[in-house]
């Protein structure tokens, strides 16, 4: 009798033990949810619609600019004068200007022959044009082997140089900095950047060039991505997706209205007296394409965006390089609005109206509130309201506001209509990380100038996944397990739990499925993976 007894007195102390802190909890949360929760719930939902509305009048605006654009038929070439560069006998091939093409790399073991082999097959005069790889690698066999390609092409008669540093400072932007210090760079008129795994066609000089030589206020020439490996996964379908709006319709408007929009980095041809008279390439923050662009504009230069030429390349296929690109992209744009906001409000070489387009619609619109307010909105505060029924959240703003945004982002991509809803829980997943960078940036913290160049895999997935084929996988859990995703999902399916059990708006059928998403990607589901070898 006396072993029953003191066996069932465990488990009775733990039950009370168990109730009493529940009766704490409960007691606490009752006592802090009107003054504290309430209120400040309250306070996060009118910053969220305050910052929706911004986002909504945005998409709106262009969705109307770019539709006139399309009615009216504003091409590039009745915008601006285009023809052909004519033979000169008397000249001979000094009618063509000398154009110089660089191609930053680092460590592009999968991809260097393909972007060298593009650069060098582009048809120009071949006394007009000079091939930079500006190579830091820091692999010294790779480097070798880049060196041995370049050798190669110089051997066909190509104009090709092979520069190196001895250190990496200011990554991207230091090497395009050093390549223009060149002696030989002097004699050139425009410059023409390609990332390591760009491939433009070989008329890519013959279409932007005339641009440039005919319109003396041009500074830039930008054209369009074409991506080679967007069906390789279903998370390239929704960077596609993303990016094909981004050009199709923003980069338009921009060129259409204003005749600015950021550089992208790579695919695009430079005036290089432009460059200079902007101050050349920087490297305060991880978005030097973006930072030139803007000084370049606010000294009065123009850009064109050239949305019939195409440029293949290669989309982040692991998740782990496309978090990385997401967070440059997004940290660097916000610390560059911090530096730069002064400067841009007190420039007086461009009107009012493109000084409001630059800080509002341009950086604070879609560099900082369209990632806080996804992911705060969506992911945070929504979720809560179910967890606090006193507030509510407008049904146009929860419902009908997201569904137009969302219909006006497709359109970039019709081929991909039917994975709108794969794409919107994977941006809603994405828009974590991308707050997190943005404030970041904005706050200058930590990881704000970290550049980890993003992984291309060319024909490594196949190469690895055939070497492997006949070996047991090693699953390393570091590799695939993310926890800020998983965090996440457990806090919306906690609330959807909750929703069931006491709430009243059927919220719990959204975030059962945002949470499964963020499990998906939490666990390592999303991309393709390479394991280690």
């Amino acid at each position: 009798m006396d072993r029953i007894s003191s066996t069932t007195l465990l488990p009775e102390s733990f039950a009370g033990a168990r109730d009493d802190i529940t009766e704490q909890i409960v007691l606490v949360w009752g006592q802090i949810k009107a003054p504290l929760i309430v209120p400040l719930l309250r306070l996060a939902i009118l910053l969220c619609l305050a910052m929706s509305l911004m986002l909504f009048i945005e998409r709106v605006y262009i969705g109307v600019v770019i539709t006139l654009v399309k009615f009216f038929g504003r091409k590039p070439e009745k915008r601006y004068r285009w023809e052909p560069i004519k033979d000169d006998l008397e000249v001979g091939n000094l009618a063509y200007p000398m154009v110089l093409v660089q191609i930053p790399m680092y460590n592009e073991k999968e991809v260097y022959q393909l972007s060298i082999g593009a650069a060098c097959g582009l048809s120009w005069p071949s006394d007009r044009i000079i091939i930079q790889v500006l190579d830091d690698s820091t692999d010294p066999i790779i480097k070798d082997m880049v060196e041995l390609e370049c050798q190669r092409w110089a051997s066909k008669g190509i104009n090709i140089k092979y520069e190196i540093r001895d250190n990496r400072n200011g990554y991207k932007a230091g090497a395009l900095k050093e390549g223009m210090k060149r002696e030989y760079v002097k004699q050139c008129d425009y410059v023409a950047i390609f990332d390591a795994d760009f491939q433009p066609e070989p008329d890519f000089l013959w279409r932007t060039i005339p641009f440039l030589l005919h319109n003396p206020e041009l500074a830039l020439v930008q054209a369009r991505w074409k991506f080679v490996n967007s069906d390789e996964c279903l998370m390239t379908r929704m960077q596609e997706m993303s990016l094909d709006y981004h050009f199709t319709v923003e980069q338009e408007v921009g060129s259409s209205t204003y005749a600015f929009f950021g550089f992208n980095g790579t695919a695009g041809v430079w005036r290089i007296a432009a460059i200079n008279e902007a101050g050349g390439w920087k490297d305060r923050t991880t978005v030097e394409d973006m930072d030139l662009a803007v000084r370049a504009s606010l000294k009065g230069w123009k850009f064109l965006y050239l949305g019939s030429l195409k440029v293949k390349n290669e989309l982040p296929s692991t998740f782990k390089a496309y978090r990385y690109q997401q967070h440059r992209w997004s940290c660097g744009p916000a610390n560059l609005f911090r530096k730069m906001a002064m400067e841009i409000i007190t420039n007086n070489r461009v009107t009012m109206w493109k000084k409001v387009h630059v800080i509002y619609s341009f950086f604070m619109v879609r560099k900082i509130v369209a990632h806080i307010v996804t992911f705060v909105f969506y992911c945070v505060v929504l979720p809560a309201t179910v967890l606090v029924p006193e507030v509510e959240v407008p049904k146009w703003a929860a419902v009908y506001i997201p569904s137009i945004i969302t219909i006006l982002n497709a359109v970039g991509t019709p081929r991909s209509l039917h994975l709108l809803v794969f794409w919107i829980l994977f941006e809603n997943v994405m828009s974590l990380h991308r707050t997190k960078a943005t404030f970041i940036g904005l706050l200058e913290a930590g990881r704000v100038n970290e550049w980890i160049v993003t992984e291309k895999l060319g024909d490594a997935l196949k190469t690895k996944a055939a070497a492997k084929a006949h070996k047991r996988p090693r699953f390393r859990i570091g590799e695939r397990i993310h926890l800020l995703e998983l965090g996440t999902g457990l806090y919306l399916f906690f609330c959807g739990c909750y929703d069931i059990a006491f709430g009243k708006n059927h919220y719990f059928i959204y975030l059962f499925i945002q949470a499964m998403a963020f499990f998906i990607i939490g666990f390592g589901y999303v991309g393709t993976f390479v394991p280690n070898s």
